[in-house]
């Protein structure tokens, strides 16, 4: 790992992910729909009835993770032109931190653009500091400040208790979250994350080590001092076709937030539950299996409803791991989900890049655009 700023290391704490915030064109489906799909409970709800009159929000949660679906209640607002431009997206990144306000000003004195200055939310659960930074694109981080908080979620959000309350599907936490950024713009990123917000470098690809015979990218993996928030940063490089980093960027419009790696402790049943309830996941080509054994060793799982689902297996000096990608899960090929379990590996599965890749450009055949 690289070192070099660990002297900075702890002027910014992160205690994880506190939540991501989707802008969206209609939030009661969204919310509907990863209810349903992936195993979310219904949590809190902001709109019309608790006084909100220009946005609605729902909030579902699944052990750690809690997602925000918000969508503008009128037109011509930051919200239905990031949904306009964007179509369904990540807008915000929540960290929970110990201290918000501290955690603004050492971000904004090295270098970094607000986005929300400190501002204390109160109800009678208590108190909440949030401030904010701008990122990639028109992406942003939120610092949250919880300690004199008890509420459901945030002050003015009510709870959210509908009678549909679906299974969990035994996701756990998100694992890392990664970043799509145009030709040139991962190094600049990556020294954002570094000097403006203490990060270290955990690992890099370049595009010998992420490419097929037609399409490539780079990726650099920058992770916080105590390794709870990972954030793998990807720009496309040169191939013969079109990669899936640039047809993201197509479609997006800009840099944004590809996709979001969540844990199960159990991935064979997580993605069995997954796909039953309608969530679609990319297949490699059969001949991924017929080696797994030589390429990876020996491991707990039985091969056969690994093949069965599509799940993929690699193995580091630390153990291995199990992952799967579903398709998009918006109408643009933007936004997709990783479902992961780590069996000690702390890497991403760098050997299992060639066959991604694969299965990806299958897709994007279909859709015209490789």
């Amino acid at each position: 790992m690289n070192n070099e700023n660990s002297v900075n290391e702890d002027f910014l704490p992160i205690n994880g992910t506190d939540f991501v915030e989707f802008y969206v064109g209609n939030a009661k489906q969204a919310a509907y729909y990863y209810q349903a799909a992936f195993g979310f409970q219904p949590l809190a709800y902001a709109g019309l009835e608790t006084g909100v009159k220009d946005r609605t929000s729902y909030v579902v949660v699944q052990d750690k993770i809690r997602f925000i679906f918000t969508t503008s209640m009128v037109p011509g607002s930051p919200i239905s032109a990031h949904v306009n431009l964007h179509g369904d997206a990540v807008k915000v990144i929540a960290l929970g931190v110990d201290d918000a306000r501290k955690s603004y000003e050492e971000t904004i004195k090295r270098g970094a653009v607000s986005y929300q200055e400190p501002q204390v939310r109160s109800d009678p659960s208590g108190e909440v500091v949030v401030s904010g930074i701008r990122i990639y694109g028109e992406t942003v981080h939120l610092f949250v400040e919880r300690k004199n908080y008890e509420g459901i979620f945030l002050p003015g959000f009510v709870k959210w208790d509908p009678l549909y309350r679906p299974a969990s599907s035994g996701l756990k936490y998100i694992d890392h979250m990664v970043a799509n950024v145009g030709w040139g713009e991962m190094n600049a990123w990556v020294d954002f994350y570094a000097k403006v917000m203490g990060f270290s470098q955990l690992i890099s690809f370049d595009d010998k080590d992420i490419s097929t015979e037609y399409t490539a990218l780079m990726s650099k993996v920058m992770t916080s001092s105590n390794m709870r928030i990972k954030f793998p940063i990807n720009e496309p490089a040169e191939g013969k076709k079109k990669s899936q980093i640039e047809e993201y960027l197509d479609f997006y419009h800009g840099p944004g937030v590809q996709h979001i790696a969540m844990t199960t402790n159990n991935i064979i049943e997580t993605v069995t539950t997954l796909r039953n309830s309608g969530v679609e996941f990319l297949k490699v080509p059969e001949r991924y299996y017929e080696s797994l054994v030589e390429r990876v060793g020996k491991i707990e799982e039985n091969i056969t409803p690994l093949k069965e689902l599509g799940i993929l297996v690699d193995r580091d000096e630390d153990g291995y791991l199990l992952q799967i990608f579903s398709k998009p899960v918006e109408d643009r090929p933007t936004l997709f989900f990783e479902i992961i379990q780590r069996k000690g590996a702390k890497s991403f599965g760098k050997g299992n890049f060639k066959a991604l890749f694969e299965a990806l450009e299958l897709e994007q055949a279909k859709r015209g655009t490789l």
